[in-house]
């Protein structure tokens, strides 16, 4: 699947897209200086509806009626990376994306969801899904697009399992304590 084929599948939906994240450490072009500025304790460049075509794609979808939402399982202690991604999470939110966040100690069977993957319509007959695959330090290698009944289906169990033991962004932030969004000394 090339990046432009993965692309359309974000115009394609009429219900929903849901993503699940379970890598610790994601690694996209452009990124690291923005993360050392973050590390730095700089100010990060506005990311908003205005500034970013995906806020913006998910906004104005969301305000169509479609939804977006997603689970990212993560470990303790939270990864850098996690730490300073959190901020993106916060500014998907407010464009109208349900993010929710599960901790893998909060039940074992947690380990055993993934691959990441993005499912769309879910719970509709033309539900399809982009398998995503990564590298083991977390660079994108491309995504398998997916509509075999049995892949839906583990997909779904997964997104279940994963929103079973999860909370909202807010109370994760708020529970985690002011040290989440700061930056490592």
């Amino acid at each position: 699947m090339t990046p432009e084929e993965f692309d359309t599948c974000f115009d394609r939906f009429s219900e929903s897209a849901w993503r699940l994240e379970t890598l610790q450490r994601y690694i996209f072009a452009g990124e690291d200086e923005r993360v050392r500025a973050w590390r730095e304790g700089r100010p990060r460049p506005e990311r908003s509806v205005r500034t970013s075509p995906w806020l913006r794609r998910v906004a104005v979808t969301t305000a169509a009626g479609k939804r977006w939402g997603r689970v990212h399982v993560v470990k303790h202690p939270l990864s850098d990376y996690l730490r300073y991604q959190m901020t993106g999470k916060i500014e998907s939110a407010a464009a109208g994306e349900e993010i929710r966040i599960a901790d893998q100690a909060s039940d074992l069977s947690l380990a055993t969801v993934g691959p990441d993957f993005w499912l769309f319509d879910g719970d509709s007959p033309d539900a399809y899904a982009v398998l995503m695959h990564y590298d083991k330090d977390g660079r994108w290698l491309g995504g398998e697009f997916a509509t075999d009944r049995e892949v839906l289906e583990k997909c779904r169990r997964d997104q279940a399992l994963a929103l079973a033991h999860s909370v909202p962004l807010n109370v994760f932030l708020a529970g985690a304590g002011a040290d989440t969004l700061g930056r490592v000394a």
